[in-house]
C-alpha cells in the first residue's frame, strides 16, 4: 500500500468511497445523534448549526472514529454518540474559524458569519462545543472524556499560535508544522484513538491508530495549504488565495521566501505584510512558490506524512477497513493532483 503513494497514475485514482461504503450504516447512527443533538428552543441555532453541518464537508472525522472501530471489530454502538461529539467539536471550530479569519466562503456557499454575523457565529459555535462534552459525558469513560477535551485545547492552542505568526515572514518552519499538529491533526488523532478505548483494545491499539490518524491529518492540512496556491475557488470551495490575503504563513509561503533571490523576499515581504494583496500579486506570488518548488516540496512532505499513516496500520490484520484506511491516506494526498 505505502508504494502506491508513488504511483497514483498507474491505476484508478483513491477515493473515499471506501471508507464511505465501510461507514455508511454507521454515519446514518451518528447524522441522527447530529440531527437531534443541535435541536434548540430557540430557533437560530439548529438554522445556523444546520447551514454549516449541512454544507456538503466530507465528515471525515467521525467517519475515522467508526472506521477505527471496525478495524477493530467493534460490535457496540458507543462509537455513534463520540462520532457526533468530534463533528461538532470540528462545526465548533470551523465557525470559531470563520469569524477570526473574516471568512466569506465555506464549502462553496456563503459563511454562516457572513449570513448571520459574528456574534451568532461565535454563540452557536459554543453551543456546539457544549453539546459535544454533553455527548461525551453521556458516555462515560473518562478516559475519552480526557482525549477529546485535551484534543479540543490543543486545537485553540493551535489557533491562537497561528494567530500570532499571522503577518510574520519570519515564522520558522517547525512553528508552521507545531500549528497544524495541533489545529488539523490534533482532531484527527483523538478521533482514531477514541475507537480502541471504547473497544478496549489495549493501548498498543491506541497509540497505533492515534498515530494514523495524526500523520493523516498533518498530511490533509499541508495538501490544503497547497492548494490554495494551486487550485481554483470552485474545487476548493472558499476564496482562492485566501492565505494568501490574510498573511498566513504556510510552508509553499516559508519555502519560496527562503529560496527567493531578494527582490523576491521584497515581495514576500510586503504581501505577507498585506501591502501586496491584488489579483496580480496572487498570480506572482503563485509563479514564485512554483518557480522554487516549493508545492512540490510541501506535497513531498505530505507523501511522507501520508506514508506514516499508513505504516502505522501495520499491527493490524488486512480487513477491508484497513484498506478503507489506507485508501483514506491516498485520497487525502491526491487531491492535490
Amino acid at each position: 500500500m505505502t508504494a502506491s503513494l508513488h504511483s497514483l497514475a498507474l491505476r484508478q485514482p483513491p477515493s473515499l468511497d471506501p471508507l464511505l461504503a465501510l461507514t455508511s450504516a454507521d454515519m446514518n447512527a451518528v447524522n441522527a445523534v447530529i440531527l437531534d443533538r443541535m435541536q434548540s428552543k430557540v430557533a437560530l441555532i439548529p438554522e445556523l448549526a444546520g447551514h454549516l453541518i449541512a454544507g456538503g464537508g466530507k465528515r471525515m472525522r467521525p467517519m475515522l472514529t467508526l472506521a477505527s472501530a471496525a478495524l477493530l471489530d467493534y460490535p457496540g454502538a458507543r462509537h455513534h454518540k463520540l462520532a457526533a461529539a468530534v463533528e461538532f467539536i470540528h462545526t465548533a471550530t470551523l465557525l470559531h474559524d470563520d469569524v477570526v479569519d473574516v471568512s466569506a466562503m465555506r464549502r462553496g456557499q456563503r459563511t454562516a458569519n457572513l449570513i448571520w454575523g459574528n456574534p451568532a457565529s461565535v454563540l452557536v459555535g459554543d453551543f456546539l462545543f457544549s453539546r459535544a462534552f454533553e455527548l461525551m459525558v453521556e458516555d462515560g469513560s473518562l478516559k475519552v472524556l480526557k482525549i477529546l477535551s485535551h484534543a479540543s485545547a490543543v486545537i485553540a492552542e493551535g489557533e491562537v499560535d497561528q494567530l500570532t505568526a499571522q503577518r510574520r515572514i519570519d515564522t520558522p518552519e517547525d512553528q508552521y508544522l507545531a500549528i497544524i499538529g495541533a489545529k488539523t491533526a490534533a482532531l484527527f488523532a483523538a478521533a482514531c484513538r477514541i475507537a480502541p478505548v471504547v473497544a478496549e483494545a489495549g493501548e498498543d491499539a491506541e497509540l497505533a491508530l492515534e498515530a494514523y490518524g495524526r500523520s493523516l491529518g498533518i498530511a490533509f492540512q499541508l495538501v490544503d495549504d497547497s492548494i490554495d496556491y494551486t487550485s481554483d475557488e470552485a474545487t476548493m470551495g472558499k476564496g482562492l488565495g485566501d492565505d494568501f490575503r490574510d498573511g498566513k504563513m504556510t510552508l509553499p509561503v516559508i519555502l519560496a521566501y527562503a529560496r527567493g533571490s531578494e527582490a523576491d523576499r521584497a515581495f514576500w515581504r510586503a504581501a505577507v505584510g498585506g501591502e501586496r494583496v491584488s489579483n496580480a500579486d496572487l498570480a506572482h506570488a503563485v509563479s514564485l512558490v512554483h518557480g522554487s518548488d516549493a508545492i512540490a516540496d510541501t506535497l513531498e512532505r505530505a507523501r511522507h506524512y501520508g506514508r506514516r499513516a499508513i505504516d502505522a496500520l501495520a499491527p493490524f490484520p488486512a480487513s477491508r477497513a484497513k484498506a478503507a484506511m489506507a485508501e483514506a491516506v491516498e485520497f487525502a494526498v491526491a487531491r492535490a493532483y
